[in-house]
Order: structure tokens, then C-alpha cells, then sequence
């Protein structure tokens, strides 16, 4: 509904399970494209399947066959069709009422058989093992996996619902031997990887080292797994170091790309004073007046660079130089910093050395 109704070029009809039928289906004679969604997973009793899968499917098709211009309809199924059991044998006898209305109105019918979609608002404890996981997780509730090793495909709905979209826009769908749309970006996982991850999200909150969240299954994991915190869940603190010269707080670590931090600075307080034979980092001055000096420890060639918040720029220091930054502002600096690598006490790589020292 989001995606479509951000469209202003789109007349949205939203039918909702508690309608009555016949005034449900009178509403959508009047749409180009229906998306079929509703169905049954898991009834109180076996042969609701049948009325609520198959039952539903073959009167709305009847329905809709009967109209002087029959929309294309388009059928959520599942890969569990293929399954002698009651709910895949409905979900099969949904899918040939799907392709009878084709036979009658070819072009009309599409279906897609999905594996396990997940992403926001699923409900949980119900057909998400992510949606379950998720919630538990962000909840501090224990996860019950019988076997780890359990493979699981996964369909992210955000990716399920770009290729809707485009059956919107008139783009023919591509299709198997069999018939079936095609869906060309699932995830393979595990159970048990998939209880990793997710905890490896809560965990990211107490030692800062986010997971590679930019990309791929861990991104519309990511994305999946905060839609199950509450407002009072949406923050959460940082450890704050202070002594006379100011503050210095860790914001964000990477187990590839480095951490995040930023420091303050007093007034006339020089902040460094070292150099890294490999460590480099990068310096954003976002309030006040800095003035940065470097000593090249083996030539002794010095510099120095002014920076202010009237004109952002990065400052980096380079390995082999020594390098300290003062605030010759009048008011307390605020820098940001960005390290290559996360800070190891072990082997810090850092070098006290002060500027104004000659080379030895």
C-alpha cells in the first residue's frame, strides 16, 4: 500500500480480509490489476485450506471471469504447492484456478509461487521464522531452533514488491518452464545463521561494531529487525570519556572499514601529539577553529593547516607524520573522527611524539 500509494498516478483499491465478498469483488471490477493476496496458513480447522485458498481463489476468478474486460489478475502462492499436504493441496488448487482464468483470458493470470518473505510489520509467531526471530530478539525473549543446519530461502518484500510494481507499469514478467514468475533474488541461509545475525544486530548496541548492513541479506535483515523496536527502543547510549582537555566519545566500529568518533577541544588545548606507522585517519572540524601541525618523523619537514567550520574539508594524517590539532577558536571544538581501523589497546599503533620535538 505504501509503495502504491506514493504513486499519484495510481488509484489504490485496498480490499481487507473482513469484507464481504460479493461487495469486495464489486469493488475491484472497476481495476486494470489485482494482486490476490488473501489466504489461509493456519486454520483452526484442515478444511478451511480448501475454503480459504482454494475456495476464495475460484470465486474471485469466477467473479472476475465474468466481467466484459477481465483484469489481470495476479496470485500470491507458495512453493509449498508442490506438497501432498492440506495446505500446499489448496494453495496447487488456487494456482489451476488461476490458470483456468488464463485459459478464458490469456495474458490475465500470473502467479508467483513465494518462498518465505519477510520484512517489516509480519507478524510474529505466526508464518515468519524472521518475523518470530526478530521479535524475540529485539525483546529479549529465547529462540527455540531445532537444527541449526536447517537451509531456508528467503524473499525480501521490499524486493518482492519492486517486481509488482513493474506488472504495474506494463512489464511482462519472466517465467519458468512451468509457467510461474520467475523471482530472481532470493536468500539462502540457515536457521541457525539467521539467529546469529540477528543477534549480532542486538549485540552492535553494546560493543559498536555494526555488521556489514549496506548490502544485500544483512541489509533487509537490518532493516527487518529494527521494525520490531519500540519508540522506547530507538536510542541507546555511548560511553563518554572526559578529561581537562575535553571529551571523546566512540560512535560506530566496523570489523573492515574502521570506527566512528568525535572529541571536543577547550579553548587554546592541544589535542595529539603522536604519529602511526600504518593507522590513518580522517578529521572533520563541525564547530569552532583548528590548526593542525605535522612533523615528518624521518625528514623532519614540518606543516601546518587552519580549518574551521566556515569551510568543511577533511584533514588526514598520513603515517610517518606526527601530528597534533589545537583549538584556537574562542569557544569548545567539536571534530569528528574517522580511524581505519578499530582501536586496538593491544597494539594501539600509536606513538607519542610531540610536534615541536626535532627529529631525533
Amino acid at each position: 500500500m505504501l509503495h502504491l500509494g506514493a504513486r499519484p498516478d495510481i488509484k489504490v483499491i485496498a480490499v481487507r480480509k473482513e469484507a464481504e465478498i460479493d461487495a469486495a469483488i464489486e469493488q475491484l471490477t472497476s481495476a486494470d490489476i489485482i494482486f490476490h493476496l488473501a489466504g489461509v496458513n493456519r486454520p483452526k480447522t484442515e478444511d478451511a485450506f480448501e475454503t480459504g485458498n482454494a475456495g476464495l481463489t475460484e470465486l474471485i476468478c469466477s467473479k472476475l471471469g465474468s466481467l466484459e474486460i477481465a483484469p489481470t489478475l495476479v496470485l500470491s502462492s507458495s512453493i509449498q504447492a508442490t506438497l501432498d499436504n492440506p495446505y500446499g493441496r489448496s494453495k496447487r488448487l488456487a494456482e489451476m484456478a488461476l490458470e483456468n482464468y488464463g485459459k478464458r483470458h490469456p495474458g490475465k493470470s500470473i502467479i508467483y509461487r513465494l518462498p518465505n518473505v519477510f520484512g517489516k510489520w509480519a507478524r510474529p509467531n505466526y508464518n515468519s521464522v524472521v518475523a518470530t526471530f526478530s521479535y524475540n530478539v529485539a525483546n529479549g525473549l529465547p529462540i527455540q531452533i531445532n537444527d541449526p543446519s536447517a537451509a531456508i530461502s528467503l524473499l525480501y518484500i521490499d524486493d518482492l514488491i519492486a517486481l509488482w510494481m513493474d506488472l504495474v507499469d506494463g512489464v511482462s514478467p519472466a517465467l519458468d518452464s512451468n509457467g510461474f514468475c520467475t523471482i530472481p533474488e532470493t536468500y539462502q541461509t540457515t536457521v541457525g545463521k539467521l539467529s546469529e545475525k540477528l543477534s549480532a544486530f542486538k549485540a552492535s548496541r553494546e560493543s559498536l561494531v555494526t555488521e556489514p548492513v549496506g548490502f544485500g541479506l544483512d541489509r533487509a535483515l537490518h532493516a527487518t529487525y529494527l521494525s520490531y523496536l519500540r519508540p522506547e527502543q530507538f536510542s541507546y547510549e555511548l560511553t563518554t570519556h572526559s578529561d581537562p582537555r575535553g571529551q571523546f566519545v566512540e560512535m560506530l566500529k566496523t570489523r573492515d572499514a574502521g570506527q566512528v568518533s568525535f572529541f571536543t577541544c577547550r579553548p587554546g588545548i592541544t589535542r595529539g601529539g603522536h604519529y602511526h606507522h600504518t593507522k590513518t585517519e580522517k578529521f572533520l572540524v563541525v564547530r569552532g577553529h583548528a590548526l593542525f601541525k605535522f612533523r615528518h618523523m624521518a625528514t623532519g619537514e614540518t606543516a601546518e593547516l587552519s580549518t574551521s567550520d566556515s569551510h568543511f574539508e577533511i584533514v588526514e594524517t598520513v603515517p610517518g607524520w606526527t601530528h597534533d590539532i589545537t583549538n584556537v577558536g574562542q569557544d569548545d571544538m567539536i571534530v569528528m573522527l574517522w580511524a581505519n581501523e578499530i582501536f586496538d589497546q593491544n597494539n594501539p599503533d600509536t606513538y607519542q611524539e610531540p610536534v615541536n620535538h626535532a627529529a631525533s
